[in-house]
């Protein structure tokens, strides 16, 4: 097991090199100057090009990535454009509001979607399955921001049950575990979890239905096992693949969503991430994706071992 995790993490140290390289070129080659957001309309040249020369973009494009790539090894990555804060600090700060509200969708999408996927797998071809089944397919097929913008309707506006947006009374950014913030949690994390409560539902009752056709799962009845003792091992044999999708789903919410965290106004990282793209603020982009690729690699990482401990095959393989 051991060999088998340094395999992996060994296999992650290129994958992070390549996500810091495509993510500092991706920034690049998008058009227009990222000093706009701090120049002024009359700045002169000499100006332009001292602003330029202090952010290190006027050296060439290797010299920046490994400068830049350095910095980041030792935890820097620089100072927003816009506000002049630490980037590292803003989007930790980030990162830690999406990490709640992934969190809390993950809890809701997941129960549900076992739920719902170990139903359907059980009564397949039957009207349980069919309902089952019209909630996943409807929960992948409907826009989870127009979805946010109706809850934001029916339990905010007309029956005021909810707050819209923020993360916290009088508007605060900081989060604590009291009803006065999760109230605030309740929509965002909903609409998040629709989608990976439709994919999850899918998956799992996809392997439910296969396992329980499987010969192994006849004799095991055959010989007298108790129902339970066979629920016990579909669960067994249908995790490894059930994790790994699940991983990929809990990938994606720490990675926020631009429109979901737009509409109720949530300072996650894809708030954060919008906000950098209008005001063109490069150093923030880049420390935004690059954080967020971190956490999808490490996130990956994880799911990989977790795998090959439910399941030892993989470590064979």
């Amino acid at each position: 097991m051991l060999a088998y995790i340094a395999r992996r993490i060994i296999y992650v140290v290129p994958i992070v090199i390549s996500v810091a390289l495509v993510c500092f070129l991706l920034v690049h080659i998008t058009p227009g100057d990222p000093l706009v957001a701090v120049l002024p309309a009359d700045a002169s040249q000499e100006l332009a090009a001292q602003l330029r020369a202090a952010y290190g973009f006027d050296r060439p494009l290797p010299v920046q990535f490994g400068l830049w790539l350095l910095r980041a090894l030792h935890g820097d990555l620089g100072n927003s454009i816009a506000t002049g804060r630490p980037v590292l600090a803003e989007v930790m700060r980030a990162v830690g509001n999406t990490v709640t509200l992934a969190i809390a969708a993950a809890i809701i999408g997941f129960t549900m979607g076992i739920l719902l996927g170990l139903i359907a797998g059980y009564f397949r071809e039957t009207w349980i399955d069919k309902v089952a089944t019209s909630f996943a397919i409807a929960g992948v097929s409907v826009p989870h921001y127009w979805l946010g913008m109706l809850l934001v309707i029916i339990f905010s506006v007309q029956l005021n049950w909810l707050p819209a947006v923020g993360a916290g009374p009088s508007g605060s950014n900081s989060w604590a575990w009291d009803w006065a913030h999760l109230k605030y949690l309740v929509l965002p994390a909903i609409t998040t979890s629709v989608i990976p409560m439709g994919i999850v539902t899918r998956t799992v009752r996809a392997l439910t239905g296969d396992i329980l056709s499987q010969d192994f799962v006849e004799a095991l009845r055959a010989k007298g096992l108790h129902e339970r003792g066979v629920f016990r091992h579909v669960i067994k044999n249908a995790a490894p693949t059930a994790l790994a999708v699940m991983g990929l789903q809990l990938g994606y919410m720490l990675g926020g969503s631009i429109l979901i965290e737009t509409v109720f106004s949530w300072p996650g990282s894809g708030f954060l991430l919008n906000s950098a793209i209008f005001q063109r603020d490069l150093p923030l982009l880049q420390g935004t994706i690059l954080i967020l690729a971190l956490f999808f690699v490490v996130l990956n990482l994880l799911v990989d071992i977790a795998q090959a401990a439910i399941d030892p095959r993989i470590k064979r393989g």
